[in-house]
């Protein structure tokens, strides 16, 4: 019988990379070489004063009194391994290895703890024949080092856990391996999953079967089944997060928490995959397109809510082989080939015959009761007396996560017997609720309403207030619906705090760093069943948040035009999801004419940040309304926006055919906005120009918007128009014209501080300079732009002054400036699923290999960039055709006519992946050449 270390004990975990391959292919050599490895990983851990204190196939685990003696037995192991003669069929065995030290917490034979998972975690970063420490091992062994040993800082990495980063150093031996791979960890896979507070309590079994689900070849839609509150996004998120490494492409998280329609569901994986919509196409067209060939993984998470767009999922997967979607649902979505997990309860004990207290903790309900219990009372822990009412709570709570929980966040107020006899008078009403509702459902209910009913009557108001809030909400809006009446017998501050203690609210930051609370989605739908138990009171806070929506909104609107645009941006995008409950709620209740007025204050923040289907999509949904038919000032307004708007999405029609109505409704309204209206009609149908050959047949149109524009001194009204104007002319060639129309706009945006219209004027009046070919004075406006576009984050326009950079560098012979700025450019644009990006940055680097002399890559890249843009729908900006057919004649200049078709036909060939992959390689032959 061995004894193991206690007390500060460093961990040595290893296991031998590919083993499952090899074992496959061949078992019999496989298993005399595990035997082999066993015997030497024994040796060196023996010799070395460790333990072996657990083993799981190849997989060793040993501890260690000292981090010194850990980390001489990794790399003495090491040694031993790369000295061995392996059997060719097998060769080489390389084995991983990583060193953690924490509180050694024994219980029998065996070690319990978080160290143990972070120690696994770290290893499993590694590659064959590395060995890795955590910074806790790090710090006991830095001066202690091994002769001719160091130890690389590797940086800071986010492990499968999901929890906080751990900083990684490597040990690097003479005579063994030194250089590897990025390591595996969640910084270096495509991903958006989120962090969590804690680790993810038990669940191995389900982890395995999720993930063994996941990967079988004919598996494309996996559901994972249960009540609310019973970890299927926990569980769901931990399974993407280890299988990362096992798609190409990503793997990506998508919250449909505030999804509350069908029609929302492509947007929602639109916005969580970075796409932007594609001119000219739907968004169900992009992501589909998008989503072609790739490798990835989609998790879905509440997919509840909109279970009718359980068909638009199918046609995700049907457009790609490589996708594979895992939602998280209370109920089936009932589609062919979905596979259905119903996710189980934590495991329970059973509190008629309870085991010893060490075996009772590792209970997963048990350990995640203390867990969180933790979190209020740091020093909480079983004993013989509070045993029994632990075990009782859990097995009453059937083991659901969220309501062991919230019951845990009471424990610093209510002893475990005391917290049990309240819950166990709550429990009795387990019938009260639906008798159509999964039993479990009830009880989650029911145990949501034990915590409510623990509350003060303030306390209640002001919970079941706050859930008219989607996405959260500032104190001050809080304080603005919930309390407007002062009818809340408690500060909306000090109520705030307490619901946040209670675990029944989230504390978050705002855009402005102010404090934000918000809702679990699980208990937000309690508060809301709660609220709408009296109708008046639900009507009368639903109204009050519209107020406040609208009175934000109004004073929004100024500043977005403003020095304090960026600020107020970000307000507007943290309520966003406010903003589009109100406008809901609003024609809902048919209330056309106050949804458009709305829509009025706040489209340039849709605009600006590129909500444009959402814009849309709302202004039609209002225009479809009898309020919404009505010549108001309120559609006139909304038919402009919508022009303006609509143009983003390629539906160029709408700039003529909603502005002309705009205008005639504008014309007949006897306010002082509407002119503004009237002007700016005028300008989107003038501006159909910048579309069409025939763009002189309007100028009328924009010259008279701007003699309105100047009679009512709308100066930013102004500054857009002589911005279209300038584009316009620019398109026509009229270099002269464009110029003065532009440099009056600047002017005008400068002296307003609106760092977006300047920078896009000053973009404008970049191509207009280069296309006379001053590159220098070019370069100014460009860098000017792109300063503006980076302290304003708007991040889809930055590549843009990159990409026009990168060509006055090229025109100015520096080409290895040229090729740095275009793979920037292209990096973001990729980031943003921008296929026109995309292909303009690819341009810019066929032109850096006709510079070079690589006239055939030049070529292909060519072809490829112009496929794009058609199939896109849109054409050459004239700055970039001026260069494109420059560089295209230096390209062909350089080949036989027949070499030239040849690339050209393989550049119409090429897909996204491989043109992106063959502009990258530019610079690489570059490098190569110069060298």
């Amino acid at each position: 019988m061995f004894s193991l270390p206690t007390g500060t004990v460093t961990f040595l975990y290893t296991d031998i990379e590919g083993s499952t391959r090899r074992w496959e292919s061949n078992p019999a050599e496989m298993k005399a070489a595990v035997e082999r490895h066993d015997a030497l990983m024994h040796q060196a851990i023996r010799e070395h004063g460790g333990v072996v204190f657990r083993t799981e196939g190849d997989a060793f685990r040993a501890a260690f009194v000292t981090a010194p003696q850990a980390l001489s037995a990794a790399i003495a192991a090491q040694r031993l391994l790369q000295a061995e003669q392996w059997s060719a069929e097998i060769a080489p065995i390389k084995v991983r290895m990583a060193l953690h030290t924490g509180l050694g917490e024994v219980r029998g034979n065996d070690y319990v703890g978080a160290h143990l998972n972070r120690a696994a975690r770290i290893m499993s970063a590694a590659h064959g024949g590395q060995v890795l420490l955590s910074q806790a091992s790090f710090d006991l062994v830095r001066d202690l080092l091994p002769d001719g040993v160091s130890l690389r800082d590797l940086g800071d990495h986010r492990l499968k856990d999901l929890q906080r980063p751990e900083h990684v150093y490597q040990v690097v031996v003479p005579g063994l391996l030194s250089d590897f791979p990025p390591l595996q960890t969640l910084d270096n896979r495509p991903n958006n999953l989120p962090l969590q507070r804690s680790l993810l309590v038990g669940r191995e079994r389900e982890l395995d079967e999720v993930q063994d689900l996941i990967l079988r070849p004919e598996m494309g839609l996996l559901t994972l089944v249960g009540p609310g509150g019973i970890g299927k996004t926990r569980l769901a998120v931990q399974a993407a997060a280890e299988l990362v490494d096992r798609f190409a492409d990503g793997v990506y998280f998508v919250s449909l928490a505030s999804v509350t329609s069908a029609d929302q569901l492509e947007q929602a994986i639109s916005q969580a995959l970075g796409l932007l919509e594609a001119v000219g196409s739907s968004m169900g067209e992009t992501l589909a397109r998008f989503l072609a060939g790739k490798e990835l993984l989609l998790v879905l998470d509440n997919f509840e809510q909109i279970t009718a767009a359980g068909p638009a999922v199918s046609g995700l997967l049907s457009a790609s082989r490589g996708l594979k979607v895992l939602v998280t649902s209370r109920e089936p979505l009932h589609l062919q080939g979905e596979q259905e997990y119903h996710v189980p309860p934590l495991s329970l004990p059973n509190p008629r015959r309870l085991p010893s207290l060490e075996v009772l903790s590792q209970y997963d309900a048990v350990a995640l009761f203390i867990q969180r219990a933790r979190l209020v009372m740091p020093n909480f822990a079983i004993s013989n007396d509070n045993a029994p009412a632990v075990a009782e709570i859990c097995y009453r709570l059937d083991g659901l996560p969220l309501a062991i929980e919230l019951a845990a966040a009471r424990i610093r107020l209510l002893p475990p017997s005391a917290l049990l006899e309240r819950l166990a008078s709550r429990l009795r009403l387990l019938t009260g609720g639906a008798r159509d509702l999964p039993a479990r459902q009830q009880t989650l209910r029911d145990t949501i309403k034990w915590s409510y009913d623990l509350l003060t009557p303030s306390e209640q108001m002001l919970f079941r207030r706050l859930s008219v809030f989607s996405g959260g909400c500032s104190l001050e809006a809080a304080e603005a619906v919930c309390n407007a009446a002062g009818d809340l017998e408690i500060d909306v501050l000090d109520g705030a705090a307490s619901l946040v203690d209670k675990s029944l609210l989230r504390q978050e930051v705002g855009s402005r760093g102010e404090p934000r609370v918000s809702m679990l989605e699980t208990v937000r739908e309690f508060a809301i069943e709660t609220l709408e138990g009296d109708p008046a009171e639900a009507e009368e806070m639903r109204s009050r948040l519209a107020d406040y929506v609208i009175d934000l909104s109004k004073e929004a609107g100024p500043h977005l035009r403003q020095r304090t645009q960026k600020e107020w941006l970000d307000v507007l995008e943290m309520e966003h999801e406010n903003i589009q409950s109100v406008l809901r709620w609003l024609l809902d209740r048919g209330e056309a004419r106050r949804a458009l007025g709305l829509v009025w204050c706040i489209w340039q923040f849709w605009y600006y940040r590129g909500y444009f289907s959402e814009a849309v999509n709302l202004i039609e949904r209002a225009f479809a309304l009898p309020e919404g038919k009505e010549p108001t000032f309120e559609r006139g307004a909304a038919l402009m926006v919508a022009a303006i708007v609509g143009s983003r999405l390629g539906r160029f029609g709408m700039m003529g055919e909603y502005g002309r109505e705009s205008a005639e409704i504008a014309a007949q309204v006897d306010r002082p906005e509407a002119r503004i209206v009237h002007a700016y009609a005028l300008m989107m149908v003038g501006a159909e120009g910048i579309y069409r050959e025939d763009g002189e047949l309007n100028r009328p149109l924009l010259e008279r918007s701007i003699e309105i524009l100047r009679e009512l001194k709308d100066e930013w009204g102004l500054a857009l128009a002589l911005l279209d104007i300038g584009i316009i002319e620019t398109y026509h060639g009229n270099l002269d014209e464009a110029a003065a129309a532009l440099e009056e706009g600047a002017a005008l945006f400068r002296r307003l501080g609106d760092s977006w219209g300047l920078s896009q004027t000053l973009n404008s009046l970049g191509d207009v300079i280069r296309l006379r070919g001053d590159y220098p004075s070019a370069r100014e406006l460009y860098e000017e732009s792109l300063s503006l576009y980076r302290e304003l984050n708007v991040q889809p326009d930055i590549p843009a002054s990159l990409h026009n950079l990168g060509y006055v560098a090229l025109a100015q012979g520096e080409r290895d400036k040229a090729r740095s700025l275009f793979v920037e450019a292209l990096d973001l644009q990729i980031g943003l699923k921008n296929n026109g990006g995309i292909a303009e940055c690819v341009a810019g680097l066929a032109a850096v290999a006709a510079v070079d002399g690589d006239a055939e890559r030049a070529a292909r890249l060519l072809e490829f960039a112009d496929g794009v843009r058609v199939a896109d729908g849109s054409s050459w900006w004239p700055a970039e055709k001026a260069e494109r057919d420059r560089y295209t004649a230096l390209a062909r200049s350089k080949l036989d006519p027949a070499v030239w078709e040849r690339a050209v036909a393989e550049g119409r060939a090429l897909t996204m992946e491989r043109a992106i992959a063959e502009a990258r390689a530019v610079e690489d032959a570059a490098s190569r050449a110069s060298a």
